[in-house]
């Protein structure tokens, strides 16, 4: 097992803090990027998606993905002459692969994690008619990437499962 580092957990603080992220996928050369909701927990990313879609047929065609978050916690500084302007921001880069989840009691607990990501630790169990209702994505991250500009500090992380 691969016990996270600290910049790992930097990144992972970042991940569960943002609920909107793009997911970019490519198939014959061609990119695809969408924005979508999700979850963090535990090395990987979840998502819900209708039961098809070009989503899942680009998945389907190439697992291999990339997902990205970004804030900007600030506004952009002013820059006094010959300085470079600045903002503070971050970012998480992710590298994975995605696995569309057919099982019923595996998208219910992909779902239901995604749920009370949401809605609370104590939302109750999704029912099985509308688990039946949506497919779940799992992204399992084999490597990411991060960066945190603060007060003109760069800080740049690396991790890798």
């Amino acid at each position: 097992m691969n016990i996270p580092t600290e910049s790992c957990k930097e990144m992972e603080d970042i991940l569960r803090s943002i609920s909107w992220g793009f997911l970019a996928m490519t198939v014959d050369d061609r990119p695809y990027m969408i924005p979508l909701n999700y979850a963090y927990d535990s090395g990987r990313i979840l998502f819900h998606c209708a039961l098809e879609g070009k989503k899942l047929v680009w998945i389907r065609a190439n697992p291999r993905v990339c997902f990205s978050v970004a804030r900007q916690p600030g506004s952009v500084e002013g820059h006094p002459q010959f300085q470079q302007c600045h903002m503070d921001c971050e970012s998480v880069v992710c590298f994975g692969t995605a696995r569309i989840v057919d099982d019923l009691q595996q998208r219910a607990e992909v779902l239901n994690i995604f749920n009370r990501h949401f809605h609370g630790s104590d939302a109750p169990d999704l029912p099985e008619e509308r688990i039946k209702k949506c497919l779940a994505v799992e992204i399992c991250i084999q490597e990411m990437t991060g960066r945190r500009e603060c007060n003109r500090k760069l800080t740049c992380w690396h991790h890798r499962y």
